[in-house]
């Protein structure tokens, strides 16, 4: 069993910091080799260019995150805290997210923000003891358990009594649950930039499951079921999960330590915003709510579309909404093709109104804006989100929206019951 201490993160000494938005068009000039640059594109981030200076390095689009390589530590950071962006995930990922789990860090900066997190849910997951299963063993024993394999007894000690192959079932902690756990814990606590007293208290989780099996880097991560069992362990799995598929750590420099963590925020806003959208109209409606909406453009069903979020009542949709991880523009405006694609979707589900959702918006008090097709009767509301808010203010912004929108549908109904189709979707409100 590998030995691990809070000393094993002390290699990082005094470093750069480089804080580039996200999406930026100029990026920054970084001092780095050949190498540290090359290892800079590999971590998915950013991109880099020989500059006259050093190396510049633009982030990727619609990518957050963190890298360090030796002594230069580069972020890029999100239009939402990073804490935000950790809730939008847990959403998004059934991890069964509550706002306040997220939003109580002091630090908004990235390694914080996701060790804070991992700490209080392995915590929560813990605080009744460390959970057990049964483990199958295969060994060779000087008395009977279990069960006997008796072809390997004889393939590998034919005429011999003893030791016995068998084949037992151990109640203990080395389950797949503990050893994914255990894996995140230990490598959180290796992350740079941690105050002193959130890695100890990853390293006092990690030694609290004692026994598991750390995952070598590289390993399959084992799997694990949802089940009555393990139910409180659910949250912190998932984050564990997340944390082992997108964070790295390493020494592939020899003596420069390297680590990473990297989002694609497009993936997780559009996520986001179909399971919480999904979420409140279900509460709104007696209606199904399906995220990726299989739909088609033309009548020989060739042009396929799958618009985010759509909303059926008896199997018929009556809502569509798309989410964009886009900021609108200074004038207010949004961009044009957005507008298109969904003047499709409406067109082909036969609805007269569509939603699309900005995580933002660059002018001064942006409210949602409502457009009238010319010559139809379709609407198409643009509705920025503020992304910097709390989380769970977040979350009651979507479910304005998602209230909003099943007012004006229940006004078109109206509307075209009395025959006046068209006149009940002059506003948002």
């Amino acid at each position: 069993m590998p030995s691990f201490s809070a000393t094993t993160a002390s290699s990082w000494g005094a470093v750069v910091r480089v804080e580039i938005p996200e999406n930026s068009r100029d990026g920054a000039v970084v001092r780095l080799d050949a190498a540290g640059a090359a290892r800079v594109r590999q971590s998915g981030l950013v991109d880099a260019w020989p500059d006259r200076d050093g190396w510049r390095v633009l982030p990727r689009t619609n990518m957050v995150g963190a890298v360090r390589i030796g002594d230069v530590d580069l972020v890029v950071t999100p239009k939402a805290s990073f804490s935000s962006v950790l809730f939008m995930v847990g959403y998004s990922r059934d991890w069964g997210a509550v706002g306040s789990e997220f939003s109580g860090s002091e630090s908004e900066d990235l390694w914080p923000a996701v060790a804070e997190t991992l700490a209080r849910l392995a915590g929560a997951a813990l605080k009744h003891g460390v959970l057990q299963g049964y483990v199958t063993r295969d060994d060779a024993l000087a008395v009977v358990r279990g069960r006997i394999r008796s072809a390997d007894q004889i393939a590998r000690r034919p005429g011999l009594a003893v030791p016995l192959e068998v084949t037992y079932d151990e109640f203990e902690v080395d389950i797949p649950e503990n050893q994914i756990l255990r894996t995140a814990l230990q490598r959180m606590s290796t992350a740079p930039r941690l105050p002193d007293d959130l890695r100890h208290r990853l390293v006092h989780l990690y030694g609290r499951i004692e026994g598991a099996t750390v995952i070598t880097p590289g390993d399959r991560v084992p799997a694990w079921r949802k089940s009555r069992i393990n139910a409180r362990y659910h949250r912190a799995l998932r984050l564990a999960e997340f944390v082992l598929a997108r964070m790295g750590l390493g020494t592939q420099r020899g003596s420069e330590p390297v680590a990473s963590f990297v989002i694609n925020m497009a993936t997780v806003f559009e996520q986001f915003v179909s399971e919480a959208l999904g979420a409140a109209l279900r509460s709104l409606s007696r209606g199904e709510t399906v995220a990726q909406y299989d739909a088609w453009l033309d009548m020989r069903r060739r042009v396929r579309m799958r618009p985010d979020v759509v909303h059926l009542v008896g199997g018929r949709p009556r809502i569509v909404m798309d989410a964009k991880y886009k900021l609108g523009y200074t004038d207010g405006g949004y961009p044009t093709a957005d507008a298109y694609q969904l003047l499709a979707y409406c067109t082909s589900l036969s609805l007269d109104q569509g939603w699309l959702v900005y995580a933002g918006s660059k002018a001064e008090g942006a409210v949602p804006v409502t457009h009238r097709v010319a010559n139809t009767g379709i609407d198409i509301v643009q509705w920025p989100l503020d992304l910097s808010a709390a989380p769970g203010e977040i979350l009651g912004q979507i479910d304005d929206l998602a209230l909003c929108a099943y007012r004006r549908l229940d006004a078109l109904d109206a509307a075209a019951r009395l025959g006046t189709r068209g006149s009940a979707a002059k506003g948002t409100e």
